[in-house]
């Protein structure tokens, strides 16, 4: 069996991880650092707990110790890109303990903090810096930190970037590094966007896949529960007081979600916090230090958080309301079963989410074993038609439509207020006034809402204050 030891790593990264306990490579580490300490470009097709990250710090490390180059003023030599505030902060403590024997310098830049230390941090040069693409953007428009003599790049979690919408941030910070490069992409899914972004970034890339694409981890048990939305709260509640759970996180959609969910668990005995892209950073750091160390057991969360945690122990994890976006599924159950260990995953389905329970297993290639814990009295209620549920899958994905014409308001035909009398049912808008179609708040722009159900910015812009900034 190969040891880290085989693979040509620096003696004081070896001495490293043997302090953290580490004797044998996971596969994709085995398989991802001989080719990057050759300085290859490299696409990774690699779950959440596979151990990827210490795929490409090590790498990255060693080659940074045998160039004694220091780093001049405001520039760095390895840059990595996460798409999330708890990601770049596991990231960056990962560097700085396989690095704890070297004098390599680190920081990381992200979004809910001071941006003062973080200039120092940068002015003085940096051989690896970790950051979130909003606030890296921030101070490159303030010249804080220049790229152009950036010689190693790092895109982690590439389709969570996606789904946090900063592909288009990405691309901007990709200009400004040098042509001649090492890349590194990962992804645990590969959607058209994603393989087109690759492609620009990767140069005869080497492919590493540890696992197919949007497939679970096999180490977890997975249960559905048909119940219905207002018997929610007392089966988790249920399921939560089994004693073999341990650690437990229960995602919502929302972050007023989380927070309902949270209080319901605390009002009931269960001790329980949110965290979500409404609180400061320091708020969750410290939810977060207080899940790691057992002080609270269970942790509420948006997806924000479903690749940002690395927390060991997470025994359970529970789907409250299932994602719209079925990649997501994936990557919360991912908290659970890391390193090796069993885990399992509970998901909750009522009468309106079965169409994405259905995408989730057709994306996953799986069926999901189901248990029905309905009232008899709704058991064998029809699935919603298409047509009843569009308004809200319109609101999560469909972009908002351009305002009605001036001296209008216009919505939906049949009740909705319309700038043309008459038609359809409609009554006649008051001249003057436009807005986005269907909304009473006339002449605003559209906002756009983020994957979290944070606000964007006015008509939909890019927003550096994103979960991820």
């Amino acid at each position: 069996m190969t040891q880290f030891s085989d693979l040509g790593l620096a003696e004081s990264l070896l001495r490293a991880l043997a302090h953290e306990g580490y004797t044998t490579p996971t596969p994709i580490q085995a398989q991802a650092i001989t080719p990057l300490l050759q300085n290859r470009d490299l696409l990774g097709i690699a779950q959440t707990g596979t151990g990827k990250t210490a795929a490409f710090a090590l790498p990255i490390l060693n080659q940074l110790l045998t160039d004694p180059t220091r780093p001049a003023p405001k520039t760095v030599r390895a840059l990595v890109l996460a798409p999330t505030r708890e990601l770049a902060v596991q990231i960056h403590d990962s560097f700085r303990a396989y690095g704890r024997f070297t004098k390599l310098q680190y920081a990381c830049v992200l979004g809910g903090m001071a941006q003062g230390p973080q200039r120092l941090a940068m002015a003085r040069g940096l051989d690896v810096l970790v950051a979130t693409p909003g606030r890296l953007l921030d101070h490159m428009s303030q010249g804080s930190v220049h790229l152009g003599s950036t010689r190693i790049v790092v895109l982690d979690e590439a389709d969570h970037m996606l789904d946090l919408g900063f592909i288009v941030p990405i691309r901007q910070i990709v200009a400004k590094l040098p042509k001649t490069r090492q890349t590194l992409f990962f992804s645990a899914t590969m959607p058209k966007e994603i393989a087109s972004l690759a492609a620009d970034m990767l140069h005869n890339p080497v492919r590493v896949s540890v696992a197919p694409e949007a497939t679970t981890v096999e180490r977890v048990t997975q249960e559905v529960f048909f119940i219905e939305g207002a018997r929610k709260p007392a089966l988790l509640l249920e399921l939560l007081k089994q004693p073999q759970v341990k650690r437990a996180i229960v995602f919502t959609r929302t972050k007023r979600g989380a927070d309902k969910v949270a209080r319901h668990l605390e009002t009931n005995g269960v001790q329980a916090n949110a965290i979500h892209g409404n609180k400061s950073q320091s708020q969750r750091q410290r939810t977060l230090d207080g899940f790691k160390s057992g002080h609270t057991p269970v942790l509420v969360a948006t997806d924000i958080a479903a690749r940002g945690i690395d927390v060991e122990g997470v025994t359970h994890v529970v789907n409250y309301e299932l994602p719209d976006v079925p990649e997501s599924y994936v990557h919360r159950i991912g908290r659970t079963a890391r390193a090796g260990k069993d885990g399992a995953a509970w998901a909750f389905c009522d009468n309106s989410e079965r169409h994405l329970l259905r995408d989730i297993e057709k994306i996953t290639r799986q069926q999901i074993t189901t248990i029905d814990r309905r009232s008899p009295a709704t058991r064998h209620l029809p699935e919603p038609a298409e047509e009843a549920r569009r308004p809200r899958q319109q609101q999560q994905h469909r972009p908002k439509q351009a305002s009605g014409p001036a001296g209008s308001r216009q919505g939906a035909p049949g009740g909705n207020r319309g700038g043309a009398p008459g038609g359809n049912g409609n009554r006649g808008g008051a001249p003057g006034r436009g807005g986005a179609p269907g909304n009473s708040n006339a002449g605003r722009p559209a906002r756009s809402r983020r994957p979290d159900g944070n606000r964007g910015g006015q008509g939909g812009g890019f927003n550096r204050d994103r979960a991820g900034a």
